[in-house]
């Protein structure tokens, strides 16, 4: 137990500090790991099979999210193919050129030729958690993002097999039968509720028929996750139980970062060479934005997939793990690549900040082309003559916008960046739009309009509210009314201050709105002779309640700012 405890408290301590300096909590973890090897602290048991769970958890997640159709798009296929290509012919060179001037000792061609190729992938860990903590899994840039991974997962285990000398069993080949029977079997996991059932089922499938079956048959049990993620991906319940396993997940990466501090400590040769490998990285970020800005995408889209893309996978490791085990490579380039992803990840971590307001004011000074020329799913957005815009059209963002149509007669549009809901929404008669709110080219299209009165933010994360407040003040919000949901008190100050027109804190609007819901009711049951009046329908529209809002101001569960002052002094 005293070692759990050493762990922990190291473990956190090097988080904090990292998050103290403003740096994600990640490399901290990264440095806790050589911290604990350097000081000798016995590695706990178990750490390796922790890690490889939560990259299990992390690939099974994305492929919860995942829409198959997006593979086929050439800015995903293509550009991964290209971009595999162009980095292994660089880094054979300049690995090549490095060993030619005696950094160090010459190896075979075949080496050189098979780390170059594992330098050319991005890690998966790191641009999904990106992706997950700015919550744009389903943005444009984050579905390019994924579906470059996942053709680089799909090389990579290529890669492994043929560095590991084991080819996958003629076994391999039954998956084509026994992985629709799964999906088919799969439907009915829905049925067995929430909580611990629904996180074990998850377990067990990312586990059993994912991770064990594909790696008995001689492919990655990485991989196998994944697929297990994409045959769940299209049932009811993908988003809940993707959403359930979240913070597991995030604690046993933990695990996985860690790890990677205790595969030696390097020696000053290994730094060396390990950091001037960090110069691959710019050339492979320029190769992944000119590539994606080729295929049409806006320099902003363009520009955040490169970031999120612009570093050294985790697979490189595993690589060079086999290499070592199988006598092909030496453990000193196992911790001269060590050094290499670790920088990766560093340099990752520094250039992928959760607010993107940095990112689009970069992006806004390259070079812009006409619109007719930019990817038809990356243009600009006509919102027509609607007067009422809602920002995230989840559960509380599609309440506001029927209460704005249906009680006030405002013609609303639903802004939604997740494709899959957005159909949803407009096959049930919504008018939703797909577009990332924080986008500041989004805004200014929006502002054009000149007739826009009421703006809406109801996205889920305060960071993503907070973003697309501050893109709209960045061009005016001309003269419309802003309001946004929050989720803790601390969050409604936040927005507060920076002079937001309407917030609500979501449980206290939830709140009145279920007490407007239950006064409606009794009012609808009150008999007659007892002075209420005729009885209507629950369905009908209380003129009395209508009213009352247009009295106070206000939209049912939704508290003013101006208004705060009377509230805390009881004259509401």
């Amino acid at each position: 137990m005293t070692l759990i405890a050493t762990y922990v408290a190291v473990v956190f301590a090097c988080g904090l500090v990292a998050k103290l300096v403003r740096l994600p909590p990640l490399i901290g973890f990264l440095a806790a790991g050589f911290l604990l090897e350097a000081s000798h602290v016995e590695k706990i048991a178990g750490i390796d099979e922790v890690a490889e769970i939560g990259v299990m958890l992390l690939l099974f997640a994305i492929g919860l999210q995942l829409d198959v159709t997006s593979l086929v798009k050439k800015e995903v296929w293509l550009n991964s193919g290209l971009h595999m290509l162009v980095m292994t012919f660089v880094g054979t060179s300049v690995l090549t050129g490095m060993m030619a001037v005696g950094v160090f000792a010459p190896e075979e061609f075949k080496v050189l030729f098979a780390i170059a190729v594992a330098l050319s992938f991005s890690s998966t860990i790191v641009a999904v958690k990106v992706l997950q903590e700015r919550g744009d899994e389903q943005a444009l840039y984050g579905r390019i993002v994924i579906g470059v991974l996942v053709m680089q997962d799909i090389a990579a285990v290529i890669l492994i097999s043929v560095t590991s000398g084991t080819p996958p069993s003629p076994w391999a080949l039954t998956l084509v039968v026994v992985l629709p029977v799964i999906g088919w079997v799969g439907k009915y996991w829905s049925r067995i509720g929430h909580g611990e059932m629904e996180m074990l089922f998850g377990i067990g499938m990312a586990l059993i028929p994912g991770y064990l079956l594909f790696t008995e048959v001689g492919l990655s049990g990485s991989l196998g996750a994944l697929m297990m993620g994409v045959l769940l991906a299209r049932r009811p319940g993908a988003d809940q139980l993707s959403n359930a396993l979240f913070r597991i997940k995030d604690l046993l990466l933990v695990g996985f970062f860690v790890s990677i501090g205790f595969h030696g400590i390097p020696t000053w040769a290994n730094v060396a060479i390990g950091l001037s490998l960090l110069l691959l990285l710019p050339i492979q970020a320029f190769c992944y934005w000119g590539l994606l800005w080729l295929f049409g995408l806006r320099n902003r889209t363009a520009v955040l997939a490169t970031l999120a893309l612009a570093n050294y996978s985790e697979f490189a490791l595993i690589v060079a793990e086999l290499g070592s085990e199988g006598g092909w490579l030496s453990d000193s380039w196992l911790l001269t690549l060590v050094i290499a992803v670790s920088g990766g990840f560093v340099l990752a971590g520094l250039m992928n900040p959760t607010s993107v307001s940095a990112i689009s004011a970069f992006a806004r000074r390259l070079p812009t082309r006409p619109p007719e020329q930019i990817h038809p799913e990356d243009r600009l957005i006509d919102i027509g003559d609607a007067d009422a815009i809602v920002l995230g059209m989840g559960r509380v963002g599609s309440s506001a916008y029927r209460q704005l149509v249906e009680e006030y007669g405002y013609r609303a549009l639903g802004i939604e960046h997740d494709p899959n809901r957005m159909r949803v929404l407009v096959d049930e008669g919504y008018n939703v739009l797909e577009a990332d709110a924080t986008d500041y080219d989004f805004w200014a299209r929006v502002i054009d309009t000149g007739h826009i009165k009421v703006i809406m933010l109801a996205m889920p994360a305060q960071y993503a509210n907070i973003e697309a407040l501050r893109e709209l003040r960045r061009v005016g919000d001309g003269g419309a009314v802003v309001a946004s949901v929050a989720l803790y008190r601390e969050d409604v100050q936040e927005l507060e201050e920076m002079g937001i027109d309407v917030v609500t804190q979501l449980y206290h609007g939830a709140g009145e709105a279920l007490a407007d819901r239950a006064v409606a009711a009794v009012a609808d049951i009150v008999p007659p002779h007892r002075g209420a009046g005729p009885s209507r329908g629950r369905h009908e529209r209380d003129p009395r309640q209508h009213g009352r809002h247009e009295r106070e101001g206000r939209w049912p569960g939704v508290r003013e700012t101006r208004v705060r002052d009377d509230i805390r002094s009881g004259n509401d």
